[in-house]
Parts: C-alpha cells; structure tokens; sequence
C-alpha cells in the first residue's frame, strides 16, 4: 500500500490545469454503448475509476483507440452483451460505484443489463432505489441475485413514461435520461439533477441524434427515437479538483492560477470559498488566488455564524464540504459545515483534532469549525485516507502543516485526483509517493 510523505509549511507558486470532470467522465463514457458508430470523447482524466471504466468497456468487446491519454475513440459495434453475466465481470464491475452507470445504454440498446451492489469509497449508503424504480416505470423487470449482490435487468419493450424522481440523483437522472432515449414514445422526468455533468450528457445525447428538451431544468422531456449516431465531445474540468486548488491555495498560503477553469460552469462554488474569505481575481477563464496571510470568515447579515452546507445543483456540492472544513481550520472566526446528504463523510475530522485543529463533531452530519487564524500551526502526523474527497482534504492539511506528514492508502485519492503529487510538485510542495 503507498502512501504519501509530506513535509508542510512550504508556500507554493504557479499555474495549475484541472483534469476533465471524474463524474461527467462515467457517464459520457457509458453512454458510448448507445451506438454502434464512433465517439471520439477528450479531456478524459486519466485516473483509477475512469481507466477501470474503459478497461471494463474493452471487456465487454468495446473497440477502443488512445490516441493519447486524455483522448479515447470508442466503438461498440460488437458488444459481448454475455459478458455482463460472467464472474470476471460481477469482479471487476463490484470495484468501481461508476459501472451502475452502463445499465441505462445496456437496456435502451440490448434490452438487459446487471448492476453491482455499489463499490467506490466509503462516505455512506448509496442508494440504488432511483436508478431501479426509474428502469421499472419505463418497463424493465428486475431479479435481485442474492448470493452475487447483483440486479439482473430485462426490458423486452421500454416505453416512455411521466417520472417524478424521489431524488434529485445525478446518476439516477443519467441512467434513466440514457435508458429514455430509445424508449417508445415520450418520456417526462421531473425532479431530475440539472448539474452540468446532465447537461453535458444531453448535449452530447441530442448530437447523436437524441430529442431532449428541458435541459439545464429539473423537467426534461424525452422524445424516444429508434438509434444513436456517433459524435464528439469534450469534458468540463473537474469543478471538485478546482475548488480543491482554491482551498490549496488558502491554507498555504500560495499564489496559484487555475488555468482553463470553466468558470461558467461552477455555479456558486467560487462564493462559497468568498464567504471564507478567499480572494478569487478572474482572468477570462482563469482563477487567479492570491497568496493571503489572513482570511476571515463571513457571517450572515444578522451577525449570526455561517453556515455552509451541501444541497442539489444549483447548491453547494457535497464534494467541497471537506475542503471547505479543512480551509476554515486556517481562517479567523467559526463556521459550521452541515453535511446533509452523506452520514461518514465528516469521519476524517479525527485526524485533523490530531493535527490540532479546533472543531466540534456534533454528529455524524455536523461540525462546527473555530478557525485558528493563524495563530497556531496544524502539525504534521501519520493518517490514513477513509475516501477521495477527505484523502485529498488532509492532504491539504499537510501540505499547511508544520513538519512531516505521512498519508497512509493513497488508492483512494488516486480514485479521484490525476497525478496528483507530481502536479504538486510542479508548484513548489515537498510531496513524495513511498
């Protein structure tokens, strides 16, 4: 198992591109099962959950080319549609939580499907309710198989329906949305996810030859048709790497550029880092964070303590929470970080009371941060990551942190975050993989 050695403390300097978006990328790349013509696909990020996806697709007999390695041509004109009953996929498909995702373009296209019980990190319980009540509205039937964990799908004839989501899920909505596309008939989904990541799935869809109306709302209307051509398309930067250099930047104290960030596309993540006190200059489409000795927490117009929690697009993303949390360890006043949606993502705030950050866990969903202004260093210690977004958030902690820092299964920010020490290392951070 590898780990991280830090030694914190150290301002950085520099420029800094983010990779192209984890959560569009499982999608976009599901959705190429659609048709059996060409996808050219770019900006790929080339990290573990993505390439486990593409190996997986190459698996199921996928054609794929990797002109380079953020770019990927896809041809699913021979698809193995076997091979979603065999052991090496149940295997393979029980590691990766973005697998779920290739059950709407198995249905719409061949009429059945599997999905794993869900893997990825561990932030909580993820349901599967949305994605299967959603195919069963449409016509699917489905078998639970109890001794593989798996639900086995089949849709003879999917036919349009009116969909009220109990949830806002966004890979809920991507399932059904790519599930609709070639159902007979008109489709209705109210109360779907609007993130840009959907609305760049429907763009693409509706360049293959789709009929989505709605998009960028929570009602889509789906006109089914009866194929898909092949297309081109582009990923969106990942906004949670973007706002993870923000949150960088902050704590130590950096002079960084976030270059190429699609500030269009991240709704209100900038001013929730400005109600830390951040300083965000834009540059066309550059970030530019200023190095700050101090930054000081906002609170409301009442005078009362900020709160900062997460909430469907166009909200605050649960992703950011922990940054967040870990910026304000650093900032002058309090906040209290809610995190609504997962009930172990605030499980990593043990090792930052041992780095000795001021903060109140008041339960599974809740802590109050009292930001140390500066008044007092973290301290380096020896930790472990529980999961992406919070690996990512110590890391951070340690790169602000006094003396040497050892972060313990790696794997998972390896999940989420392209190269990331090499990346760091490019700005100045004394970072090594051991």
């Amino acid at each position: 198992m590898n780990s991280f050695e830090v030694i914190g403390g150290k301002k950085l300097k520099g420029e800094i591109v983010p990779q192209g978006a984890k959560n569009e990328a499982l999608q976009i790349i599901s959705a190429v099962l659609l048709t059996p013509q060409k996808v050219t696909i770019t900006n790929i990020p080339d990290i573990l959950d993505v390439n486990l996806l593409i190996e997986l697709l190459g698996e199921m007999n996928v054609k794929i080319e990797r002109p380079q390695r953020d770019t990927c041509i896809f041809q699913a004109d021979d698809v193995n549609v076997d091979y979603l009953s065999s052991d090496a996929y149940k295997q393979k498909s029980g590691r990766l939580r973005g697998s779920v995702m290739l059950a709407g373009p198995m249905l719409a296209r061949f009429r059945k499907a599997f999905i794993p019980k869900p893997g990825g990190d561990k932030i909580g319980r993820r349901r599967l309710d949305t994605h299967i009540i959603g195919f069963e509205k449409l016509g699917a039937s489905f078998n639970y198989l109890s001794g593989d964990g798996f639900f086995e799908l089949n849709a003879p004839n999917l036919k349009g329906t009116y969909l009220m989501l109990d949830e806002p899920s966004v890979t809920g909505t991507a399932n059904i949305i790519m599930a609709a596309v070639m159902a007979e008939g008109l489709t209705t989904i109210y109360n779907a996810a609007c993130e840009p990541y959907i609305q760049q799935l429907c763009k693409m869809l509706n360049r293959m030859g789709a009929k989505i109306s709605g998009i960028g709302s929570n009602l889509l209307t789906i006109e089914g048709v009866q194929s898909l051509g092949g297309t081109e398309h582009r990923m969106l930067p990942d906004m949670i790497e973007i706002g993870s250099f923000i949150g960088l930047a902050a704590m130590t104290q950096s002079d960084i550029i976030i270059k190429n960030a699609g500030i269009e596309h991240l709704g209100i993540i900038p001013e929730k880092f400005k109600q830390l006190g951040i300083q965000l200059h834009f540059k066309g489409d550059d970030i530019h964070v200023p190095a700050q000795e101090v930054y000081e927490i906002q609170t409301f117009l009442d005078g009362s303590v900020l709160t900062i929690y997460d909430h469907p697009w166009p909200g605050f993303t649960p992703d950011l929470l922990s940054i967040v949390l870990v910026v304000a360890t650093q900032a002058r006043g309090s906040v209290l970080i809610h995190q609504k949606m997962f009930e172990s993502r605030l499980f990593f705030v043990d090792k930052l009371l041992d780095m000795g950050a001021q903060i109140i866990l008041c339960d599974p969903h809740r802590a109050a941060v009292i930001g140390l202004g500066r008044k007092q260093n973290l301290r380096g210690i020896q930790m472990t990551s529980p999961d992406i977004r919070a690996g990512v958030s110590l890391l951070i902690a340690a790169l602000s942190a006094d003396g040497k820092s050892v972060i313990q299964n790696i794997e998972q920010i390896d999940r989420g975050y392209q190269y990331i020490d090499k990346r760091l290392q490019q700005l100045g951070a004394d970072i090594k993989r051991i």
